[in-house]
């Protein structure tokens, strides 16, 4: 039942990115919906000023993710055994990643064969259907679900019952503000969106630029990276749990994986403009960036149930509410450099997107934590 709420999770991840992300492939269409076919999917260059501030308010819609994000969380602090964390947490977050190939790949073609409102019906429909399902299939905890097997409602409560407790605590505001591992995990999950909003944003833009792609090849070729990394996504928890059943120390394993995701991707990154004289190296880099980094899905993404199980719900949702902040500057940002000198412009581009890469990682390795935090713990009340 448990990977049964980690596949409807899955799902509700799927519909929540998809009706975000959407916003950003319509645009055009919206903007000018008597001419939007020769610019879906292409570079914001050249577009009047109006159309790429729309573009900017598009992409500060993306920043409501951050309250579904933060809601799951109270589900795994409650459902999900410190075992099984990272591949249950890493399914359900995988949803993202497909959600933003689902739109890559067909939005473009909806909008070209019916128009551009038929993606907001289809992909609103979808999200609906799910809804529903929700309400009737997902639970509160196992105590409360009606289809759990015995067994497995044991396996989960004895594996977290130092962690969960229905006993109300008043909240550590202060503590919580002061915290070292708390900011430094805020502030690499900002770096790392960094990165991941870039690849939402100009995956599509860079292709079209650069190589001169027609929109069925670069919609198809601006999924591809993504369809690879729901792949390594979902395998990047199985290798968490795997390196945890090795005796590597949790705070270990956690940052071996937000390394993972971080660094090489950023370098792949870096490396484009150096490449790009060669069409399939540049696929082949820009494919495996975005593949790689979702291995912090299982790293940096969930290390608020590690130092604070029962406040995680809260610290995700405000952690990756600050990190969608980058969905409103990569926009500006790119555009700023891509406006003043195209060509030099994405090479600058992917520079400072490295050294913020970077800066958010270094302060997560030096102050990150992943033990229960004293603030965080159950306290007991003795009697005299």
């Amino acid at each position: 039942m448990r990977y049964g709420i980690a596949l409807l999770t899955h799902f509700s991840n799927f519909t929540l990115i998809a009706q975000n992300s959407i916003i950003s492939i319509t645009m055009v269409a919206m903007v000018n919906n008597t001419d939007y076919q020769p610019h879906l999917n292409s570079s914001t260059e050249g577009l009047p000023a109006d159309l790429n501030g729309d573009q900017h308010e598009a992409a500060k819609d993306l920043s409501a993710k951050g309250t579904g994000y933060g809601g799951q969380f109270a589900l795994w602090q409650r459902w999900a055994p410190p075992n099984e964390r990272s591949r249950l947490c890493s399914i359900a977050l995988s949803g993202m990643i497909l959600g933003t190939f689902a739109v890559l790949l067909v939005g473009g073609v909806i909008s070209e064969a019916l128009g551009w409102p038929f993606v907001f019906y289809i992909f609103g429909a979808i999200g609906c259907v799910f809804c529903l399902v929700w309400f009737i299939l997902v639970y509160d905890d196992p105590v409360s679900h009606p289809w759990i097997s015995d067994p497995e409602k044991e396996y989960i409560l004895s594996s977290l019952h130092q962690q969960v407790s229905s006993e109300k605590q008043p909240l550590p505001i202060k503590a919580i503000l002061t915290s070292l591992p708390v900011w430094s995990m805020c502030l690499c999950t900002m770096t790392h969106q960094w990165l991941v909003n870039t690849f939402m944003v100009y995956t599509p833009t860079y292709i079209s630029s650069v190589f001169k792609v027609n929109i069925r090849d670069n919609g198809f070729l601006s999924s591809l990276p993504f369809i690879v990394a729901w792949a390594v996504g979902i395998l990047g928890g199985q290798l968490a749990d795997f390196l945890l059943k090795k005796n590597f120390r949790l705070v270990t394993v956690r940052k071996i994986i937000t390394i993972l995701g971080n660094t090489p991707p950023a370098a792949l990154i870096v490396a484009l403009p150096y490449v790009q004289s060669s069409y399939i190296t540049s696929i082949a880099f820009l494919t495996l960036s975005c593949g790689i980094s979702p291995l912090c899905q299982s790293g940096i993404y969930i290390n608020a149930l590690d130092i604070a199980p029962r406040y995680a719900s809260l610290l995700m949702g405000s952690s990756r509410g600050l990190a969608h902040s980058s969905a409103v500057l990569v926009p500006i940002v790119g555009g700023f450099f891509l406006n003043q000198d195209p060509e030099l412009g994405w090479r600058n581009f992917f520079f400072l997107l490295f050294a913020i890469n970077q800066f958010g990682l270094i302060i997560y390795l030096i102050f990150g934590r992943a033990d229960v935090q004293e603030w965080a713990k159950e306290r007991t009340l003795t009697r005299l």
